[in-house]
């Protein structure tokens, strides 16, 4: 009874998957973080971020997809606008590496049979997992400069959503633009808030510790498709 129900289900598994169409690619662009330090424009890509992407193409306006990302946070206060901070002149530099899953939406049909050129908008949303590197500052006198403690990794729960365009010139490649903003469960991303009981002072916080940080991606896909089209049937 057992095996003839392993292998109906493994039967079903294998015919659902066989009748989706695939991609595999790749995100290349750049990052930036928005906190405690630095500045206070929301979209500013200053370090190299890279990633693969999956994408399952379940019909012709929902897809799976699955993707990981690394990346550097990077800023830097010396040259900022705002005068205390420019005084201040903290930084951040913290290694990123994020996985991803979640549903991504287009807003308009977005058919792979197609041996035209197609295009649309789409919202990717879902959840991410990141490590980053914890650290605090020992803030500075008028003579010596901040002492960055790192005190090693940690690992987050991330909110992604991101807004993007993506069009096939043929049935083969798939290549998109967008921005994704990701909400992390954090406010020590910047060394701001530090979280570990080793290293907790009040005495190390600074900025709005009510308010977690975000980092953004902004960047190009290309991905390439393999696998049986599906058919997207219309009654």
């Amino acid at each position: 009874m057992y095996k003839k129900v392993y292998f109906i289900v493994c039967f079903f598994i294998i015919t659902i998957a066989s009748a989706q169409f695939h991609e595999i690619g790749v995100f290349v662009g750049g990052s930036n973080y928005i906190g405690d330090i630095g500045s206070n424009r929301y979209l500013n890509p200053n370090e190299f971020a890279y990633g693969v992407l999956y994408r399952w193409n379940i019909t012709d306006r929902y897809s799976l997809r699955g993707g990981l990302m690394l990346t550097k946070l990077n800023e830097n206060e010396l040259k900022n606008d705002d005068i205390n901070r420019s005084r201040r002149s903290y930084e951040v530099n913290n290694s990123l590496e994020e996985v991803t899953a979640g549903i991504e939406i287009n807003l308009k049909e977005f058919n792979l049979h197609a041996p035209e050129f197609s295009f649309t908008p789409y919202i990717f949303y879902g959840l991410g997992y990141f490590r980053y590197d914890q650290f605090y500052i020992t803030p500075h006198n008028s003579i010596d400069s901040p002492i960055y403690n790192n005190y090693g990794k940690d690992r987050k729960i991330a909110i992604p959503i991101s807004l993007g365009f993506k069009f096939n010139p043929n049935p083969f490649f798939v290549i998109g633009f967008e921005i994704g903003a990701r909400y992390s469960l954090t406010d020590n991303l910047d060394g701001s808030n530090p979280e570990n009981q080793f290293a907790y002072n009040p005495a190390f916080e600074f900025g709005n510790i009510s308010n977690n940080d975000w980092y953004i991606f902004t960047g190009l896909t290309i991905s390439f498709t393999f696998g049986d089209l599906p058919c997207y049937c219309k009654e």
